[in-house]
């Protein structure tokens, strides 16, 4: 017998993981300062990007000595950027346990060819960081956004390392409080916990990293868009918000919207628990149905962000084919969109909790994912 569908509904269903929800207050007329047409050198530009690079620094407690930059290509350029401007000086060691952090690890191995230790783990579990040498350079995420596996401290990174830090943060940035004395890039994109437009990135430097680029000059030819050093210096007009090539104003200004929101929820630790009760609501759904289950198998490791699951049912045929079946239920209903799992991960689900979302929403759309799984296994049942 077909379950009957809930009564309530989502206001929002954007539960997309990138690019994602906008800040609830959000509407176009945020975008109405925009300087359009204007220069990005003129001195409203160069005011916009500032303050940009300044409210980013606030909310996050970035120290003053760190350098924070606009680059091109999202949190992929950022990343590409510090890896490709930064690694070689000495012995690399790539750690992954997702799709983006092997992405990492391919270009490094198999493009810039450096050489390597490569440590790995399955989705849904995550590297021992104990067992990392810190003395070599060591690029990783801090949240895997196809896993739903996070960091959950910086505890096992040394303070004394010889080593730099390369951490792409895109989806824990804003959402989980990244010790910054561990790291020394830290990356992230504004289309993720902000919900702000796609196409920018940005690029964090502790001092370490400043005087590696400044002593170091790689042995490969670097692009335009990767060089951050003139003459042997950094090029602090980056960091200052002189970016290397044409940033969108209106994605600037969206950006800024973001920001302001940001701070009036309570800045970071606003914003984290935002994430915290978005997420709490999934986790304790599946705790109290045992046809669902959190990917992250630890705890402790569990994503506030992009939260994965998995179906357990034993009477699910082809796990792939049935996720792919609820989340359009979900999607055809105007309930959830955008919800299944990225290509490269395991069968199941990816609900994004970041702080943009509401709690009213996570908990209204729950309900429904109930139904549309009953309603699949139904339909399955039917067509055996």
């Amino acid at each position: 017998m077909a379950m009957t569908k809930p009564a309530a509904r989502p206001a929002n269903a954007r539960f997309s993981s990138g690019p994602c929800a906008k800040p609830p207050t959000w509407t176009p007329d945020a975008l109405s300062d925009a300087p359009l047409g204007r220069s990005h050198r003129a001195a409203v530009g160069k005011s916009k990007l500032k303050e940009a690079i300044d409210r980013t620094r606030e909310i996050l407690g970035v120290p003053d000595d760190y350098r924070i930059g606009i680059v091109p290509a999202s949190d992929t350029g950022a990343v590409e950027m510090a890896m490709w401007s930064l690694l070689g000086e000495r012995k690399a060691t790539m750690v992954a346990w997702e799709s983006f952090g092997a992405g990492w690890v391919t270009d490094v191995v198999k493009q810039l060819k450096l050489d390597a230790e490569v440590k790995t783990a399955d989705y849904g579990q995550i590297v021992d960081f104990a067992e990392i040498d810190f003395d070599t350079d060591v690029t990783f995420t801090w949240n895997g956004t196809t896993s739903g596996v996070r960091v959950p401290n910086g505890d096992a990174i040394p303070a004394n390392r010889a080593g730099l830090t390369i951490c792409d943060a895109t989806s824990a940035a804003f959402a989980q409080d990244l010790p910054w004395d561990k790291l020394d890039v830290t990356t992230f994109s504004w289309q993720k916990v902000m919900g702000g437009e796609a196409a920018h990135g940005m690029l964090i430097l502790s001092p370490r990293a400043v005087e590696r680029l400044e002593n170091y000059t790689p042995a490969w030819p670097l692009p335009k868009i990767f060089r951050m050093t003139k003459g042997g210096k950094l090029i602090e007009g980056i960091f200052v918000g002189e970016t290397i090539n044409t940033p969108s104003m209106l994605c600037v200004e969206d950006y800024l919207f973001a920001l302001k929101w940001g701070a009036e929820v309570g800045g970071l630790s606003g914003l984290m628990a935002r994430a915290d009760a978005n997420a709490k609501a999934v986790w304790d759904f599946c705790e109290a149905n045992d046809w669902i289950a959190n990917l992250a198998e630890d705890p402790a490791t569990r994503s506030n962000t992009s939260v994965c699951l998995k179906f357990t049912d034993d009477r699910i045929k082809d796990g792939g084919a049935f996720a792919k079946a609820v989340a359009k239920r979900l999607a055809d209903e105007g309930i959830a969109l955008d919800i299944g799992a990225y290509r490269d991960a395991p069968a199941g689900l990816r609900i994004w909790c970041g702080a943009t979302v509401e709690t009213a929403d996570i908990e209204a759309m729950l309900p429904w994912l109930d139904w549309a799984f009953h309603a699949e296994i139904e339909a399955q049942s039917e067509t055996a």
